[in-house]
């Protein structure tokens, strides 16, 4: 089944594309655990190594399983190509060395992953690549920032841990009236309740450690879009440089992407509750969900997403002490950064995934002492609200 196969749904296509099956007859797709690939014939091997004809010819950048992932998650995406990476931020990585060069510029929202901002601010800055810094939702903001040598626009929707959107379509709009590329990271709502290439993003970033594995298993990225930006230029970037996912993390994804849209589903009805609740607790400054009709942008989280989600932050009224109290009194949910399990995780932003921020970067992405973000799980809804309890 091609990734191709249109007429297919959602969920079929999370099954069933990009699977081949070998000799074997296998139901399961298989782990080749395999370093190399043997060649019937010297000319065979040159014909493969000069790109004249398909086919395995090393799992630093060719690997049946992974590539069952990679069609199976383009085909989720409405993508031509995908490649799939060791990690979400190798993602970004590959992405930025294979598409710019030195002197160019990009733009990109305030509210992205803490470490996002270090890769942009301290390591693409040592290529000459420099980036400016604006508010997702402004798309005024986006528009005087872009200068004649921005080249990228940079967004996650919704943002970490704020739960901000960015209108993607519009942004879509702006970044091709500048020759600029449109780069959206898609890891909080996945294709099952987001499709940005859909909306007119020219590329869709993953981190498959989240919610496309959904268990915490394994660490792995993707990036999805047209064959000439994704499966050529990126491509030919990990061939080289080798950011590669391996085979097992790769079947470890591809058996996620079967349950996805199911987990999304469930992620965002618990989200859902919880929200609810957090906003009527006096010990609550504000809530930030996008399912609430308090969210600024609710009406756009309506319009470009099916779902609203499985992440929740919240300001308590107390800062930094209420909500370590709170965190420390948690006995059922996980007290960890990661997110997109099952098991629900709680953490305090300011101190961790934007810890190397600095203040003044910490303020400006709006996260203040008193945040807490809570990755909604899939334990009973009633179970979770009692173990906040103990901590409000």
């Amino acid at each position: 089944m091609s990734q191709f196969d249109d007429e297919y749904g959602f969920s079929t296509k999370a099954v069933r594309a990009g699977q081949v099956r070998t000799n074997e007859a296998e139901q399961s797709e298989p782990i080749f655990t395999t370093s190399s690939y043997v060649f019937n014939t010297a000319a065979e091997a040159a014909a493969r190594f000069a790109g004249d004809v398909p086919g395995n010819i090393y799992s630093r950048f060719t690997n049946p399983t992974v590539r069952t992932f990679e069609q199976r998650l383009a085909a989720l995406e409405g993508g031509e190509s995908c490649v799939a990476t060791s990690s979400g931020m190798s993602a970004i990585l590959s992405t930025c060395m294979a598409l710019l060069r030195a002197g160019d510029h990009i733009v990109s929202s305030r509210s992205v992953f803490g470490t996002t901002t270090i890769l942009l601010n301290n390591f693409m800055a040592k290529f000459g690549i420099e980036t400016d810094y604006v508010k997702l939702s402004d798309l005024d903001a986006w528009r005087d920032a872009i200068k004649a040598n921005t080249k990228l626009l940079f967004l996650e929707t919704p943002s970490n841990p704020l739960t901000e959107l960015a209108d993607i379509a519009a942004l879509a709009e702006l970044a091709h009236q500048n020759d600029c590329l449109l780069v959206v990271d898609n890891c909080f709502c996945t294709p099952a309740l987001q499709q940005p290439l859909s909306l007119g993003a020219d590329i869709v970033i993953h981190s498959a450690t989240k919610y496309l594995d959904g268990q915490g298993r394994c660490i792995g990225g993707a990036v999805v879009g047209s064959e000439e930006l994704v499966g050529k230029e990126i491509y030919s970037f990990l061939r080289s440089a080798g950011p590669t996912m391996s085979p097992f993390n790769g079947w470890v994804f591809l058996k996620g992407l079967e349950t996805l849209k199911i987990r999304m589903q469930a992620h965002c009805a618990n989200a859902m509750g919880l929200a609810q609740w957090l906003e009527s607790s006096p010990s609550v400054a504000r809530v930030h969900y996008p399912g609430l009709s308090s969210h600024p942008q609710h009406a756009l989280a309506l319009s470009q997403q099916t779902g609203f989600g499985g992440i929740v932050s919240f300001e308590l009224k107390g800062g930094k002490a209420a909500a370590w109290k709170l965190i420390d009194a948690c006995e059922l949910i996980s007290v960890t950064a990661n997110l997109g399990d099952t098991k629900t995780t709680i953490t305090h932003p300011a101190t961790t995934t934007h810890c190397r921020l600095t203040d003044e970067e910490r303020q400006a992405a709006g996260i203040n002492d008193g945040l807490v973000r809570i990755a909604v799980g899939l334990e009973e809804l009633v179970d979770l609200l009692a173990d906040l309890k103990k901590g409000l």
